[in-house]
């Protein structure tokens, strides 16, 4: 009971890691891919902020939220994932059917995007590129935590983790000042 009881906390805070690092990187990718401009001007503007909107800058900070939320939801599936032959594979088509292309929401790229907002079909491509990183990310270093059990990885990982929300944080506080 114990030792299952260790597991869901090792599986939560793995989820909550790999989600909050694949998130940075794809983010930082998204920052380089686009220009602000397509942000500012046209449909999207309408309904994304500005990314120099001090509460922009919480927004890697607050994806612990969604890395609990993850955790949670996945828990039950857990072994699925880590002990299965392709589980981390399973997990990545779960993760992208799920979240990107069937949400409940009227999201980018989603099918109900498509068919409900006025974004035009490439506002909607556009949310491909980084979805695809964020879920091949988030799947691997899922998987990568598991492959490489060592006290390193995790410590490294970890290290990020708090690296990443810190600039999270100072980010607010700078924007704030403005």
């Amino acid at each position: 009971m114990v030792e299952n009881k260790t597991e869901n906390l090792k599986f939560a805070w793995r989820v909550i890691l790999a989600h909050s690092i694949a998130y940075f990187i794809a983010t930082m990718f998204s920052m380089l891919l686009f220009s602000a401009d397509w942000f500012l001007n046209g449909t999207l503007s309408q309904i994304m902020r500005p990314a120099t909107a001090s509460i922009g800058a919480l927004g890697l900070c607050m994806q612990i939220i969604r890395g609990v939320i993850m955790a949670l939801v996945l828990l039950p599936a857990r072994k699925i994932f880590t002990i299965e032959k392709y589980g981390f594979l399973k997990l990545g088509f779960l993760i992208f059917g799920l979240s990107v292309l069937s949400t409940f929401a009227a999201a980018q790229g989603s099918i109900d995007g498509f068919i409900y907002t006025k974004l035009s079909l490439m506002e909607h491509l556009i949310a491909y590129p980084v979805a695809f990183l964020w879920v091949f990310l988030f799947s691997g270093i899922l998987w990568g935590l598991y492959k490489f059990e060592k006290k390193t990885v995790n410590i490294i990982a970890s290290i990020l983790f708090v690296l990443i929300n810190s600039i999270s944080i100072l980010g607010y506080f700078i924007a704030l000042s403005k």
